[in-house]
């Protein structure tokens, strides 16, 4: 197998007060005035959109074509129990014009797909609803 870089995204972070996120391509300048929940957005936005370009892939490999509007709406929870921190997650998937049984099979080939979901695979809790 021969490894190929696709794309590299580069940020630099700045606390406080003042705090902002920007990417080195200018597609993303925002304030951050505090962590959280800030990461938990960031976090869910970066997800779910490689989560829905995943879901387009799998839909694609099987010469399924979606119908404009295919949607994910996520959600990410920062959580304690004792002292230690861990994340839950939840997508809500919207994939209208789709059979739901069609549909069902996309967005669980998409967590196969999404390095996002493998990253996290065993180490945050999912839950994907299709709605």
């Amino acid at each position: 197998m021969t490894e190929k870089l696709l794309f590299t995204g580069k940020t630099h972070i700045a606390g406080g007060r003042e705090g902002y996120a920007r990417s080195s391509d200018g597609t993303l300048d925002i304030k951050l005035p505090q962590p959280h929940p800030a990461a938990e957005n960031l976090f869910g936005a970066a997800w779910s959109a490689c989560y829905l370009g995943a879901i387009e892939l799998a839909a694609s490999q099987r010469k399924i074509k979606l119908p404009a509007g295919p949607e994910v709406d996520a959600e990410i929870t920062l959580n304690a129990d004792g002292g230690s921190f861990f994340l839950r997650a939840r997508f809500d998937v919207s994939l209208p014009g789709i059979e739901r049984g069609v549909a069902e099979e996309l967005i669980e080939a998409a967590h196969g797909i999404c390095p996002y979901s493998k990253a996290t695979h065993g180490n945050i809790g999912v839950e994907t609803r299709l709605v």
